[in-house]
């Protein structure tokens, strides 16, 4: 049984806890670099990119992020995790870094603000999903080497993607009580 950390820095950590454990993983929370060089994989949640990028350098850990990234630790990103794992963002604040490591370009905030929230069924890796969208980020643009595993409406816009060991969604489905995301992920990572 695979070890999953959760970025437990904000968001929703006790909610992807859960979904990992229903997905056949034990899932334990990640706040220290002692901790996350404990795991096979990670799970980095939604919330406030630009608040989970400054906790993660006042916690010393954007740094052994990177590092883990690059050597092909998987991790998966939901929502401020999409834009966390993104090469490249627009709509940042001045200064704003990622973690990097999927060859693509996030729009922060592109559905709109917390009132343009919303729920769509969606494909997912060739499955029906429902997905939760809010303040979500879409995919701008994705290099040679990214699967898209996921569109939504309105305009068609990436929500879903995978580059090698990274996954990402622009959605939630540590809300809906559906793991196949999560299961997806533990799979992936125990295929690698």
């Amino acid at each position: 049984m695979p070890t999953i950390g959760v970025l437990a820095l904000q968001g929703d950590v006790r909610e992807h806890a859960r979904m990992l454990q229903e997905a056949g993983a034990t899932a334990v929370a990640v706040r220290r670099p002692a901790e996350l060089e404990a795991v096979d994989g990670l799970v980095i949640p939604g919330g406030e990119s630009t608040t989970m990028w400054k906790l993660a350098e006042t916690f010393e850990l954007l740094e052994p992020l990177r590092l883990r990234v690059k050597e092909g630790m998987p991790a998966y990103g939901s929502c401020a995790g999409m834009i966390m794992l993104a090469d490249r963002i627009e709509d940042g604040i001045d200064g704003q870094q990622t973690i990097g490591g999927i060859d693509m370009v996030v729009r922060r905030n592109a559905f709109g603000r917390q009132v343009d929230s919303f729920e769509s069924d969606l494909d997912f890796a060739g499955e029906r999903v429902h997905a939760v969208f809010i303040r979500a980020p879409w995919v701008e643009s994705v290099g040679a080497d990214v699967e898209v595993l996921g569109r939504a409406e309105p305009g068609d816009r990436i929500v879903a993607v995978r580059q090698g060991p990274l996954l990402a969604t622009s959605f939630h489905p540590e809300l809906t009580g559906d793991a196949r995301v999560h299961r997806y992920f533990v799979d992936m990572l125990r295929e690698l």
